[in-house]
C-alpha cells in the first residue's frame, strides 16, 4: 500500500487534449497532444529572458507527448478538446518509440 507521504508526491494537473491518434502497430495505444496551459518559467535576470527568441513568456504553453493503453475504450476523434486529469511528474517512457512525458488518468462508466 502507498503512504499518504508517497501520494503527495504525484503531481497531478488538468491539461487540455489537442490531438489524438491511434499508435501504428498497437491496437491499445493512443498518442495524445496535451497542452497543460502557460509554461512555468523562472523570472528572467535583468535584461535575459529564459525563452528562446526572446517570446513572452506568458505566452510559451506547456505541451506534452502522452501514449496511453486506451485506445480499446476511447475513440481518438472524441477526446480532442476534452479536459482530462493527468499524472506529469513521472519519468518519461519510451513505449513503441515514442516518449511519453506523463499518465491520462481515465475512467470508463
Amino acid at each position: 500500500m502507498a503512504t499518504i507521504d508517497e501520494f503527495k508526491k504525484i503531481e497531478m494537473r488538468v491539461g487540455t487534449i489537442l490531438t489524438a491518434e491511434k499508435v501504428e502497430g498497437a491496437d491499445k495505444l493512443l498518442r495524445l497532444t496535451v497542452d497543460f496551459g502557460p509554461k512555468q518559467v523562472a523570472a528572467p535576470e535583468e535584461g535575459k529572458s529564459e525563452v528562446e527568441g526572446g517570446a513572452d513568456p506568458t505566452q510559451v504553453r506547456e505541451i506534452r507527448q502522452i501514449v496511453s493503453g486506451i485506445a480499446l475504450h476511447y475513440a481518438p476523434e472524441s477526446l480532442v478538446g476534452k479536459q482530462c486529469p493527468f499524472v506529469t511528474n513521472l519519468e518519461p517512457r519510451t513505449i513503441r518509440g515514442l516518449t511519453s512525458y506523463g499518465m491520462i488518468l481515465a475512467v470508463g462508466i
